[in-house]
């Protein structure tokens, strides 16, 4: 089963169980994915494609979080938290951060990089090593660690 039809059983299974945080959380991804479908004019999303878009759903949420806790809105920013938690059952299972070190490494070897300015090249060659098990903060952050 891909992961837009499981998608599909989640909601099933929220409107059955009247989970309503739950399903408004799946329901925005399924509309998310919608609308990616559409751009991309195709019927199904490939898996990447679908990663991706749970991916920029989370992204989103993590920001509204920081911005409701900069307001003073900590029951908003404890909806986003929940509404993460939910879209994070569609992510693969992220890299330990020591894993995902030495992959860096492996491919600061590779790129021959030697300074900040490659930064660039070598974390978008990251990006497609580990496909979605890491998101683009915690890579660049190693990466600005590793390179002088």
């Amino acid at each position: 089963m891909n992961s837009q039809e499981r998608l599909a059983q989640e909601i099933k299974s929220a409107m059955l169980a009247r989970d309503q945080d739950r399903l408004s959380a799946l329901r925005m991804l399924k509309s998310a994915v919608g609308y990616t479908q559409i751009d991309k004019k195709t019927e199904t999303l490939s898996e990447p494609d679908f990663v991706a878009v749970v991916q920029r759903e989370v992204k989103k949420r993590r920001d509204s979080i920081e911005q409701f806790e900069k307001g003073g809105r900590p029951e908003l920013a404890e909806k986003e938290k929940k509404e993460i938690a939910v879209l994070e059952q569609f992510l693969p299972k992220a890299l330990p951060p020591e894993e995902l070190e030495q992959i860096v490494k492996a491919t600061i070897e590779e790129l021959a990089a030697k300074t900040k300015k490659e930064m660039g090249p070598v974390i978008k060659a990251v990006q497609a090593k580990v496909a979605g098990r890491a998101d683009g903060k915690s890579i660049s952050a190693i990466v600005s660690r590793l390179l002088p």
